[in-house]
């Protein structure tokens, strides 16, 4: 069995909608507690978040209880439609979102902005750039403008795993004039993210 289909949810992870509103406030603060160690601010209009099975846990058992989903076949659709967001071995998998508190200002500048969610990158220490691939199940953007979330896969390999957990500097980054952000994520929480994924 390969990593990333040993990381899938099942359904017997998940709680049923009457356990987990009776859990429901200490699952919540355990899961936005573990999110925020895995946010970063890319500037100061982007914030990724990088996914694992317990972030999207939440997010499914929240989507269950607001829909009252209980039905074994929906549940499956909401596992299948979530569990792609998952990071595995060789994939660290990030939800993006590009903020901007006003509306009209965000409608400009997810018109200026087309196209930019494939311009960000994680680079291990000196080594190569490797670019995010966006919006694999869904095009999230036209020839109009961006759209302010989206899902993107940053593939690592073998080098870039040393790298980090040889404590090199793991580097964030927008590769765009439009918006030439970078923000060095230091050892410990990089290799956080690698170990996130049980």
């Amino acid at each position: 069995m390969s990593t990333a289909s040993r990381q899938a949810l099942i359904r017997n992870d998940l709680l049923s909608l009457e356990a987990y509103a009776s859990e429901r406030s200490a699952f919540r603060a355990r899961a936005i507690a573990h999110k925020r160690e895995r946010s970063f601010a890319l500037g100061e209009h982007m914030t990724l978040l990088f996914e694992d099975r317990l972030s999207v846990q939440y997010q499914v058992q929240e989507m269950l209880r607001i829909e009252r989903i209980f039905e074994p076949e929906a549940i499956q659709e909401e596992l299948d439609t979530y569990n792609p967001l998952i990071s595995d071995a060789d994939n660290l998998k990030a939800t993006l979102l590009i903020e901007f508190p006003d509306a009209v200002q965000r409608a400009q500048m997810l018109a200026a902005w087309r196209g930019i969610e494939h311009r960000l990158f994680l680079q291990a220490g000196t080594g190569a750039k490797h670019f995010a691939s966006a919006d694999e199940d869904l095009q999230r953007s036209n020839e109009h403008k961006t759209s302010a979330v989206h899902f993107l896969r940053f593939p690592i390999d073998a080098q870039v795993r040393q790298a980090m957990q040889a404590d090199a500097l793991l580097t964030l980054g927008v590769d765009d004039p439009r918006y030439p952000e970078t923000l060095g994520i230091p050892a410990p929480r990089a290799r956080l993210l690698l170990s996130g994924q049980d």
